[in-house]
C-alpha cells in the first residue's frame, strides 16, 4: 500500500526533538534509581536513617534537582511523539495522550517538591525529625509519585500505543511492549520497588525509534549533474 502524504509528514520529526526523549529516559531514570538508593525501603522508610545518613540525602538531592530537566525535556518528548504521528492522529486519543503527559509532568514536580521541602526541614544530625511533618511529607511525596504519577504514565504509555496500533506508525512489537509497560505501571509499580523504571525504558525505546525512522525519512541530496 503506497504511504499517504500525511504518513510521509509523520515521519519528518526533527532528529533533535528525539533526542530530548532520549534526555528524559536517561534523567529520569538516574532520578528514580537515586531515590531508591537514597530510601530503599520506599515509603515504609525509618526518617532518621535518611536524615542523619549526608550520602543519603546527596542521593536525594541530587534526584530532586534532576526532576526539572526532566520534565522539561519530557514536553520535547511528547511534542516529538505528536510530530511523528503526525495530522492522522485520533483527537480523542490525542487529548488522552497530552492530557495525561501534563498532568504526570505536574504530579511529578509536585512530588519533587513535597520531597524537597520534607529535606530541607530536617534538624541536625544529633536530634531527631519531627515525626508527624517528616512522615507526613514522606509518605505524601511518595504516593503520589508511585501511586498517582506512574499510574498517569501507564495512561500515557497506553494512549500512544493505541494510536501507534491504530495508525500504524509504531511497530507491532512496540505496541505490545506498550501495553506491557501500561499494565506494570498499573498494577505492580506501586507495589514492587524498582518497577517504575520501565517508563523510562519505554520511554528510551520509542525516543530511539522516532530518531531512526526521521533518519531514514530524511531525503538524500541530489547527485550533481
Amino acid at each position: 500500500m503506497q504511504e499517504s502524504a500525511p504518513g510521509r509528514r509523520a515521519l519528518e520529526t526533527p532528529r533533535a526533538a528525539g533526542l530530548a526523549g532520549v534526555v528524559f529516559a536517561l534523567l529520569l531514570a538516574a532520578a528514580m534509581v537515586l531515590v531508591r538508593l537514597g530510601i530503599p525501603e520506599g515509603a515504609d522508610a525509618a526518617g532518621a536513617p535518611v536524615t542523619a545518613d549526608s550520602g543519603r540525602r546527596a542521593a536525594l538531592r541530587t534526584a530532586l534537582a534532576l526532576v526539572p530537566f526532566a520534565g522539561i525535556f519530557f514536553l520535547w518528548f511528547i511534542g516529538a511523539v505528536r510530530a511523528h504521528v503526525g495530522a492522522v492522529e485520533d483527537k480523542f486519543l490525542a487529548t488522552v495522550f497530552l492530557g495525561s503527559g501534563l498532568v504526570f509532568t505536574a504530579t511529578m514536580f509536585g512530588a519533587a517538591a513535597a520531597a524537597s521541602a520534607v529535606l530541607g526541614a530536617h534538624r541536625p544530625a544529633a536530634l531527631l525529625p519531627v515525626p508527624g511533618p517528616w512522615d507526613f511529607g514522606r509518605h505524601f511525596a511518595y504516593t503520589l509519585m508511585t501511586e498517582y504519577a506512574m499510574r498517569m504514565a501507564a495512561v500515557f504509555v497506553s494512549s500512544l500505543s493505541v494510536i501507534g496500533h491504530r495508525l500504524g506508525v509504531l511497530p507491532r512489537p512496540l505496541t505490545v511492549v506498550g501495553f506491557l509497560t501500561a499494565l506494570t505501571l498499573l498494577f505492580v509499580s506501586p507495589n514492587v520497588p524498582w518497577a517504575e523504571l520501565v517508563f523510562p525504558a519505554w520511554s528510551l525505546l520509542i525516543s530511539v525509534h522516532i530518531l531512526t525512522a526521521s533518519g531514514r525519512a530524511r531525503p538524500r541530496p541530489a547527485a550533481p549533474g
